[in-house]
């Protein structure tokens, strides 16, 4: 499917990446080589750019053009340094509020989770370059266009986010079930960042292992969880209700 975010070529992918433009992730024929596919794997990984080695003929489907064996999604939206971020917020004189997303894979639950962050007044999403959601057409149509509204941060890994987080004096909370605090025996009222875990497998054990705080949501039927983006803003509400 063809859009004007997309760049194709060898060449045009690498002088991409080296001219700064945002690339939300590279698709490189499976099994190709020669000189320029190599230098541009070479940069793929030495930038940590998300990227799939994939059959021609799924590059055949991204494109009908001479895409020479690597396709690159470029990002609608721009990227937020997460320092300048963080400083901006705290020298705002706000109570600040941010969300951690570690690894939410589906793109509508994406697109929903960054509305209500719009909508609550969250100050920035903070989410990893691998192993996500892009940010694509399906995440701006489910957001409302909130993606241009709240401030997006990729970084390398969310371990590094959360240790500028706390040491900017931000507390981390986890939204998980391994706890027997619910949102409601929890203080939201002062700096904090609220971390959301994929969908399947919830957060990473490491990186819950570094968190100042977890909270979960009372459940009473047969089901055992929540939809990530239907938590994300019970959680988000919670906050809002204990601050205003």
């Amino acid at each position: 499917m063809e859009n004007s975010t997309q760049i194709f070529g060898l060449r045009a992918v690498i002088e991409a990446i080296n001219s700064g433009e945002t690339i939300e992730k590279v698709f490189l024929q499976k099994g190709l080589h020669g000189d320029l596919y190599n230098e541009l794997d070479s940069l793929v990984r030495k930038e940590n750019i998300s990227s799939s080695y994939v059959p021609v003929e799924k590059l055949n489907r991204l494109t009908t053009k001479n895409h020479q064996g690597a396709v690159a999604q470029i990002s609608p939206v721009a990227f937020h340094d997460i320092e300048d971020l963080v400083l901006n917020v705290i020298e705002s004189g706000k109570t600040p509020l941010f969300l951690l997303l570690d690894q939410i894979s589906d793109v509508r639950n994406f697109g929903a989770i960054i509305r209500t962050a719009e909508c609550t007044g969250v100050d920035g999403i903070i989410f990893q370059k691998k192993g996500g959601a892009p940010v694509n057409g399906d995440t701006i149509k489910t957001s409302a266009g909130a993606v241009f509204k709240v401030p997006l941060c990729k970084v390398d890994h969310i371990k590094d986010a959360m240790f500028l987080l706390q040491a900017s004096g931000i507390k981390v909370i986890a939204a998980t079930e391994k706890t027997d605090n619910t949102i409601y025996d929890v203080s939201f009222k002062e700096p904090c960042a609220i971390i959301m875990g994929s969908e399947g497998r919830g957060i990473n054990p490491s990186v819950l292992k570094l968190v100042d705080d977890k909270a979960k949501l009372p459940l009473l039927g047969d089901i055992e969880s929540l939809n990530v983006s239907v938590a994300c803003g019970v959680m988000l509400y919670e906050v809002l209700r204990q601050r205003l």
